[in-house]
């Protein structure tokens, strides 16, 4: 009775379903044939219950390919477009990131940095490493566009026409660790270092400290290093890679053909119209009363780096290593220059390394300025670096302002001080530099031309033996003093207004290029001689300046004082990676100025 009764019940909804087939929302499937189902009983019923959710199935089936016949164009047309778009937008925000003009370099990325690391080195290796990712990766910050193609700020240094005449100073890559990634930036020349024999931590932390409202810094590193072989090792691997990248294939052989100038361009840098420096120091356990001992210290390093280098600067200006500066005294001095160009003069290449000599700004008296001067010419050196970190403590810019309590206290910190503050004093001993190496400074008694000889000869004597150990005690004393010099003297030399030098007048154009700051031919010397040993040089020396110069005004003006390239730090610190760009762009506006001026 039962299943009498739920086979009636069964019968009426396949009734009901047949009656009442559903309503679908497409018009066209209205016409979808119903199907037709017998009634039965038993096991027929069964098998049609089955056919149910098939029926379902055909009505939804049948649906979803009608809609899609007439919504497919459209839902491909708006998919092309937001994928386009987001490709557009990742391609355009790739160019923007990568160009060294894009503001967020300044703005957004340093503030940033500054947030999260709190002290300037934690900040600093976190900058390293990420632009070492970057820059293997392609996704690096570089100059775009090109600029110094037009030739406006060529200059030429030790023969080579230098793209433009800015460079940045060492400290910013002192392990060698990122040299293509900071000339990518656009200086035509990246100084290395300082690079030590052996491997030393350099001072103990905290050992870098900003005052952000004056831009500058305060650095006690005591020259960190890992030391000349890695370095060396670094510099060989980039080389090797260059090399096969070129064509010449794998190993020593590839890397002494580019050496030896078969890849046509400077053995350091790899790149025409840029130079490599790299800068060599002496180990801070090597005692400076011993300038047998200091002088290895700095052939040793010359001997490791010196062939993947265009220039090796020798350092003995660092106000972090207590008693160095002693050495810029000209008996020690013209000894160890001497014995660092005979090294550079070995090195197994076609093309040998200029040498270039890194001097204090603190040792400005006539006598020291003089006595450098000499030395460089004694020794063949072929050039000086005018500028370091200073131990005084200048005043605080704007006139008159009180720094913050926190600068305060960072400013009675030990260390070189470095920013803006120092740009007055290098113009002006850029000047007095420039008037004495073109001088010829003669220490030496006319009679005595061997250079070696005579160096041997004055500091051989037990007298000067015991004014430079004498010398050196009483430098070593002042340097691990707290030093909190007065301020610059009001007085000094005033600065002239900008006016661009005769080699770099408009009168010295090249043909299409509009103004240039190319020198004349005399102005440089050879940074490749022939010979095995490099020589003095009868021409002029080469000056490079570094010390507070933060735009394209300051350097233009500090090339007009007399040198050749002005050099940058600080600034890359305080501004990033669009600083040298924004240098150049702000020399081509000055320039352009000046031009107008004179026409009117």
């Amino acid at each position: 009775m039962n299943k009498t009764r739920s086979t009636a019940h069964l019968r009426q909804l396949i009734l009901q379903t047949q009656a009442r087939p559903p309503k679908l929302a497409h018009p066209h499937l209205q016409t979808v044939t119903r199907p037709r189902v017998r009634l039965a009983s038993g096991a027929r019923i069964k098998n049609i219950t089955a056919q149910l959710p098939s029926i379902g199935r055909r009505y939804i089936y049948s649906s979803s390919e009608a809609a899609s016949k007439t919504s497919s164009p459209i839902i491909r047309l708006r998919n092309t477009f937001y994928g386009t778009s987001l490709a557009l937008s990742i391609y355009l925000s790739y160019l923007y990131l990568t160009d060294t003009r894009a503001a967020i370099h300044t703005y957004l990325i340093l503030p940033t940095l500054r947030l999260l690391y709190p002290d300037p080195e934690d900040a600093h290796h976190a900058t390293t490493t990420t632009l070492q990712t970057l820059y293997t990766s392609g996704l690096y910050p570089r100059e775009r566009g090109n600029p110094d193609a037009a030739g406006d700020l060529t200059t030429d240094v030790f023969s080579h026409a230098l793209a433009n005449p800015l460079g940045i100073s060492a400290g910013l890559d002192k392990h060698a660790e990122l040299p293509d990634a900071l000339f990518a930036l656009g200086p035509a020349l990246v100084e290395l270092g300082g690079v030590t024999p052996l491997p030393q931590e350099g001072n103990p932390r905290p050992r870098v400290f900003r005052l952000p409202s004056q831009n500058a810094l305060i650095n006690r590193y005591g020259l960190n290093s890992d030391g000349a072989d890695a370095v060396a090792r670094r510099l060989r691997l980039r080389l090797r890679e260059f090399a096969y990248q070129q064509g010449f294939g794998r190993g020593a052989d590839a890397e002494q053909a580019v050496l030896d100038g078969a890849a046509g361009v400077p053995p350091g840098s790899l790149s025409s119209g840029r130079l490599l420096a790299v800068q060599v120091a002496k180990n801070a356990r090597t005692a400076e009363g011993d300038v047998g001992a200091v002088t290895r210290d700095y052939v040793a390093g010359v001997a490791a780096v010196g062939r993947y280098a265009d220039i090796v600067v020798v350092n003995v200006s660092s106000p972090n290593t207590p008693g160095l500066r002693s050495l810029q005294r000209v008996e020690p001095l013209t000894a160890i220059l001497t014995g660092v160009v005979q090294a550079a003069g070995r090195v197994e290449r076609r093309t040998k390394p200029a040498v270039m000599v890194k001097v204090s700004p603190d040792e400005d008296s006539e006598e020291q300025v003089r006595g450098i001067c000499e030395a460089v010419w004694e020794a063949g050196v072929n050039g000086v670096i005018v500028g370091n970190t200073t131990k005084r403590r200048p005043e605080p810019v704007p006139k008159g302002y009180a720094l913050p309590t926190k600068e305060l206290d960072v400013l009675s910190e030990v260390g070189g001080y470095s920013g803006p503050q120092l740009f007055d004093r290098t113009v002006v001993l850029v000047k007095r530099y420039r008037k004495l190496l073109d001088e010829r400074p003669q220490r030496f008694p006319p009679g005595l031309e061997n250079r070696t000889a005579a160096v041997h000869s004055a500091s051989s004597t037990d007298n000067t033996q015991e004014s430079v150990a004498h010398k050196v005690e009483a430098s070593k004393h002042r340097d691990v003093q707290n030093l909190k010099s007065p301020s610059e003297n009001s007085k000094e030399e005033a600065q002239p207004l900008i006016q661009l030098p005769e080699r770099h007048s408009a009168s010295s154009k090249t043909e299409g290029h509009g103004l240039s700051l190319l020198p004349s031919k005399d102005q440089g010397t050879e940074i490749f001689p022939s010979s095995p040993t490099p020589a003095a040089s009868d021409g002029p020396k080469v000056i490079f300046a570094t010390g507070g110069i933060v735009n394209g005004k300051q350097a233009l003006e500090v090339l007009n004082a007399g040198a050749n390239l002005a050099q940058v730090y600080t600034a890359m610190v305080y501004s990033g990676a669009s600083t040298i760009t924004r240098i150049k762009t702000e020399m081509r506006e000055e320039m352009r100025k000046q031009s107008r001026n004179e026409k009117a």
